[in-house]
């Protein structure tokens, strides 16, 4: 259930990015990665407040730690992501909301462990 959890707000979370990412991009003309990147932080401050009220409730680590975890696990993750974006515009010459869908199912996989095992613990 913890998984489902973390899914649904990574969900809200994920929203939260791309909205963030298309309108920098959009309307701001910013740079894909760092729209990514920004987005990316974005969606986590979201994340950060779902998953400690819903996917993690009985954690006992204390929420000045637990954030200074997530915000490490996030700041890692908006970093990944931002170098998938980047490699994926420029590398590979992809449209960046492709690269942006690769580096999401890859950051979820990754976080979701870090949150679990050493954020949340």
């Amino acid at each position: 259930m913890t998984f489902i959890w973390y899914t649904l707000a990574g969900g809200m979370a994920t929203a939260v990015h791309y909205i963030v990412l298309v309108v920098l991009v959009e309307l701001f003309d910013l740079s894909p990665a760092l729209s990514a990147v920004l987005g990316a932080l974005c969606g986590a401050a979201v994340s950060y407040l779902l998953n400690r009220r819903l996917t993690f409730p009985g954690t006992v680590v204390g929420h000045r730690l637990a954030v200074i975890r997530f915000l490490l696990v996030a700041a890692a993750g908006a970093a990944l992501n931002g170098g998938m974006v980047w490699a994926g515009v420029h590398l590979l010459a992809w449209h960046y909301l492709l690269a942006q869908a690769l580096a999401t199912i890859v950051v979820l996989g990754l976080s979701y462990r870090l949150n679990r095992s050493w954020t949340f613990a």
